[in-house]
């Protein structure tokens, strides 16, 4: 019989502008906190999976050596980097679950980690458009966010001004990221601000305004995860009903930029291998590392018709007291974007949630939720489907 994996502890860093701490004191602020949270020492963790993007960065790359620097009793304990765009962090943590289901490891630390305000915003945005196709959308102005901008333009050219749907995801998003103590932004910005082109509000790439972009942030986050739960964790433990990762063609060129169709394929999948229905969930923590790809991943998770994505948000579905809230933790947008750090962040998001640990973000007694991440514009989509260790 097969080991269901489990998250048995976790811990997390504020996210911001966070000038103090460089890449190595960031994986110290994480690492024993989530193995103490565990209830575990250092010497019961069998490997450490660590994601960072970097990509210039920081100078330090190598990162899954830092381990050792972090919790020295990590010296001699296996450590390895993964990368994967902005799914880096769930790259990290299907390696860590990839070695427990081979039987090689029981448990095993992942932290996902990033260090982004070191360098001008236009080197930022350099190095983030990398994670494009480059031969083709390399010299996008605007950078990520211009890839984005056109996706939004198309799905305005095909289906209408979707600009009140925007802000009202972002207004949702900043809203519910005022409860979460680890957000980069805990201010509630209101729908006026946000569907309105302003000074401090202007726009950045097509119809995508500085409101619908998610913040350059540096943090951390971590996991322990083991194939049993643990009598001596701080929280109860939380397991995966279902894990999937699709992949899709990188150059936006070669596919419909208005549907996400490796996100989709990805959300049927993980369903049916859950064995459940979008009814079962009671959250979802989603990428929307841009406004415009929450309102794609909508349609993707099967809320809505291709086309139809506005009336998610519209008819508040997917606010906090809606059927099924999306991003109750103020989402990439509101609680900030360290690109190896959000994947990981996301599964500790929804793991406070299933523990009923989540404080203010608290969804009453959320029993099953679901974390969607993607690398690039829908291109590495990764899905888990979880529950609480109690539920039927």
């Amino acid at each position: 019989m097969t080991a269901t994996p489990h998250i048995v502890g976790w811990a997390h860093t504020p996210f911001g502008k966070l000038d103090a701490l460089d890449t190595e004191q960031l994986f110290r602020e994480v690492a024993l906190p989530a193995i103490e949270s565990a209830g575990l020492a250092p010497r019961d963790i069998d490997g450490v999976f660590v994601g960072h993007f970097n990509g210039g960065f920081v100078r330090q790359d190598f990162s899954g050596a830092l381990a050792a620097l972090a919790v020295p009793e990590l010296r001699h304990t296996p450590s390895v980097r993964l990368e994967n765009a902005c799914a880096t962090g769930s790259a990290a943590i299907w390696a860590g679950l990839d070695a427990l289901a081979s039987g090689r490891m029981q448990r095993v630390l992942v932290v996902g980690l990033e260090k982004m305000n070191t360098l001008p915003n236009e080197q930022i945005g350099e190095i983030l458009l990398r994670c494009s196709y480059v031969k083709d959308e390399g010299d996008t102005p605007g950078g990520f966010a211009g890839v984005f901008g056109k996706i939004a333009s198309s799905y305005f050219e095909r289906f209408g001004d979707q600009s009140d749907a925007l802000a009202a995801i972002s207004a949702k998003n900043h809203a519910n990221g005022v409860h979460n103590p680890h957000a980069h932004m805990r201010r509630d910005l209101g729908f006026e601000f946000c569907r309105t082109p302003s000074a401090k509000n202007p726009f950045v790439a097509g119809p995508l305004k500085r409101s619908d972009c998610s913040l350059v942030s540096d943090g951390a986050a971590a996991l322990v995860i083991a194939n049993e739960a643990l009598p001596g964790a701080a929280q109860p433990a939380v397991r995966w009903r279902s894990r999937t990762q699709v992949n899709d063609y990188l150059p936006l060129s070669y596919r419909d930029p208005t549907r996400f169709e490796g996100a989709a394929m990805a959300w049927s999948r993980g369903l049916a291998d859950a064995g459940c229905t979008l009814a079962d969930l009671q959250f979802v923590e989603t990428h929307d590392c841009f406004t415009v790809a929450e309102l794609l991943e909508y349609e993707a998770m099967g809320l809505a018709p291709h086309g139809q994505g506005a009336r998610v948000i519209l008819d508040g579905v997917s606010r906090i007291d809606g059927r099924l809230p999306v991003n109750p933790s103020g989402g990439l947008k509101s609680r900030g974007h360290p690109i190896g750090a959000t994947g990981v962040s996301q599964h500790v998001m929804a793991a406070m949630q299933l523990s009923g640990s989540a404080g203010a973000m608290q969804i009453g007694s959320a029993q099953r939720g679901a974390v969607f991440n993607m690398g690039g514009a829908a291109v590495a989509n990764y899905l888990s489907i979880l529950e609480a260790s109690g539920a039927a």
